[in-house]
């Protein structure tokens, strides 16, 4: 079983991946963030650091689907390679902090890795308002994201929201971590648990399905039958 989570920057996703993993027992796979040789150079100077950076996360994506695939094992995703190629690219070429000929060498080599790998049986897409997001980055306090504008964080939030309205490689579970404490709160987390329980396993899977009861076929009343014939005889 494979679940990926996907969510803007600030969202939540690496709690939540830690918080599933814990409870199911599986194994996760965080975002390559701490051994990214070109993330601090990136959040310095986009524009030359672009391409570079999201070739590195492309690779790593598809190293963790490749080994997915190979292990069959259980797995909880913080972050997929989807959002790499829908999101984060395009949007550096919108904003013009990747050239025209990188993103057109980045996206045909997604498109290659696409035909070759295994979506997720289960997407988590959690949808967050800018205020949100911009609450968390600073509560978490990596220095690296001190330099992230509010306009970069609304534009990928534009575009996450396009994404998740086309998205068509399986299951999709939206949830809405306005107002949701998952991270604190054991309640919020068992709601959302359930629901990924139910997108999984259906509605009730503990519950086996009752055999339906076998009517017994009435008996003919055969010497019933002939009772009143003989009396009819009798009669004429």
């Amino acid at each position: 079983m494979h679940i990926a989570i996907a969510g803007n920057i600030g969202s939540g996703k690496t709690t939540l991946t830690q918080l599933l993993a814990k409870h199911y027992k599986w194994d996760q796979l965080q975002e390559a963030v701490d051994n990214n040789p070109y993330l601090f150079d990136f959040y310095k100077d986009m524009q030359r650091w672009s391409f570079n950076l999201q070739i590195f996360f492309l690779n790593s994506r598809f190293e963790q689907l490749l080994d997915i695939r190979k292990s069959g094992r259980n797995v909880i995703q913080d972050r997929t390679i989807y959002e790499d190629a829908y999101i984060f690219a395009p949007n550096l070429h919108a904003m013009g902090l990747m050239t025209t000929r990188d993103f057109e060498n980045y996206f045909r080599l997604f498109q290659n890795m696409d035909s070759a790998i295994t979506p997720p049986d289960l997407l988590i897409y959690l949808q967050a308002p800018v205020d949100k997001l911009v609450k968390q980055i600073s509560e978490r306090g990596r220095e690296y994201e001190n330099s992230i504008s509010i306009e970069y964080l609304k534009r990928l939030n534009e575009r996450y929201e396009a994404w998740i309205q086309t998205y068509d490689k399986g299951k999709l579970l939206v949830i809405d971590v306005e107002d949701n404490r998952f991270h604190t709160d054991p309640e919020d987390l068992g709601l959302i648990i359930s629901k990924i329980d139910a997108e999984i396993h259906g509605l009730f899977p503990m519950e086996t399905p009752k055999k339906p009861a076998v009517k017994e076929a009435p008996k003919a009343p055969a010497k019933a039958a002939k009772a009143p014939a003989k009396a009819a005889a009798k009669k004429r």
